[in-house]
């Protein structure tokens, strides 16, 4: 399945300190170039960024609205 930029996700993987399994984020950049992957930024309960990482397309997973 291809993401698109501005799709919000679920971390199915842990891979970075900061974020943990389940958490949720929003594409900002999608690769497809060496592989296909996609950067993702999480944010805190008060909006400020938390963190931001690169993830495979089998570390995540579309959340539904």
């Amino acid at each position: 399945m291809k993401f698109k930029e501005f799709d919000t996700v679920r971390v199915l993987k842990k891979c970075y300190p900061k974020i943990q399994i389940g958490d949720i984020g929003s594409i900002i950049m999608t690769f497809d170039k060496p592989c296909e992957a996609y950067e993702i930024e999480f944010v805190n309960e008060n909006g400020e960024i938390k963190a931001q990482c690169v993830f495979l397309p089998n570390e995540i997973e579309i959340v539904k609205s």
